[in-house]
């Protein structure tokens, strides 16, 4: 086989096929269940994450425009 050009072998790494032998996952039970105040606090800590970084962004939004137009 000829030797390619480095560019045209990443484009040859996708056909060659490898198998991934499956991993053996089992769903059980939690041991100790979760609480509602438990499952509250990491919902809220999640949305608090999201929520706030984006909401300083858009209260920002207007600087961000002018410091980019100057």
């Amino acid at each position: 086989m000829p030797r390619l050009p480095p560019f045209l072998r990443l484009l040859q790494a996708p056909m060659k096929f490898t198998v991934v032998p499956k991993a053996h996952i089992s769903a059980k039970p939690a041991k100790t269940p979760t609480s509602a105040v438990e499952q509250a606090v990491g919902i809220s800590a999640i949305v608090v994450g999201f929520m706030v970084p984006a909401g300083w962004v858009l209260s920002h939004l207007e600087s961000y425009k002018k410091s980019s137009a100057a």
